[in-house]
């Protein structure tokens, strides 16, 4: 994907080309550094496991499939982050398309300022940045802004830049005072933009209090072993200690995963 990514970018600087590669954002693939830094982190896990539950060296190649497990929930984390960084972006670009319009920029011309903007606030490799830059460069071969907007929302999958295409499709259709309905559009959608972020916001709290008591019942276990050894070691050196801690950790992860998808949620 970064290679994608970047050759995407390039083809946004240079104003003579068409169209690069742009970025499928509901499709992540990590890249091959991520890749091995949550192999790296799922082997920790994996060891960590191993070292509270069971302490045996054959256990831990059994723990591999809750090494795959996380390698696969810290991709959709990933592309949960990007998503949203897209949509934040998105959010400031609508400020300075209003900004724009307001003075009398058409909606053409306003994607260019906006662009200089995006540029300013998060760089050349901002997503929404980079995703500009295609736009513009397309705008000059003569491709439609309303094709162009609707190829990002079905590529980004984000309900707002798919309403905002729509509606910029259907004021073009309807005629009037364009401007007017742009300004009034992109207002509602930033009064709602700024809610889901109040809410979003409000959540961070939960899911770092459901974090911390995730933590805990491990905390508690390396807590006795470190302080009474003995009164775990015999969970460790039979059959029997062994299906209870397996036990443990299966009602563990389910509670986990529970605790997960309770505040897991979409605005």
């Amino acid at each position: 994907m970064i290679k994608n990514f970047n050759n995407f970018r390039k083809a946004g600087h240079q104003k003579h080309k068409a169209a690069g590669k742009t970025s499928i954002y509901q499709y992540y693939r990590i890249s091959w550094k991520k890749y091995f830094r949550f192999t790296g982190e799922a082997l920790l896990l994996c060891l960590g496991m191993n070292y509270l539950f069971y302490q045996r060296i054959l256990a831990f190649f059994f723990l591999w499939p809750l090494g795959i497990w996380y390698i696969f929930q810290r991709k959709n984390r990933e592309k949960k982050l990007q998503k949203n960084r897209l949509w934040m972006q998105f959010r400031d670009a609508l400020a300075g398309l209003q900004v724009s319009i307001a003075a009398g920029y058409s909606i053409e011309n306003a994607i260019k300022e906006a662009r200089k903007d995006l540029e300013k606030i998060y760089g050349k490799k901002g997503e929404m940045t980079a995703e500009f830059y295609h736009i513009e460069t397309q705008l000059e071969h003569g491709v439609s802004i309303e094709k162009l907007l609707t190829e990002l929302g079905s590529r980004s999958g984000i309900e707002d830049i798919q309403n905002f295409s729509q509606i910029l499709i259907q004021s073009k259709k309807m005629g009037g005072n364009m401007r007017k309905v742009l300004q009034e559009c992109i207002s509602t959608m930033e009064e709602q933009m700024d809610v889901k972020k109040e809410i979003q916001t409000m959540l961070a709290s939960r899911k770092l209090e459901q974090r911390i008591m995730s933590v805990i019942p491990l905390g508690m276990i390396l807590y006795m072993q470190c302080t009474s050894p003995s009164f775990l070691s015999v969970l460790y050196r039979n059959t029997a200690g062994v299906c209870i801690m397996t036990l443990c950790l299966g009602i563990y992860l389910c509670a986990y995963h529970w605790a997960e998808r309770l505040v897991d949620i979409e605005v």
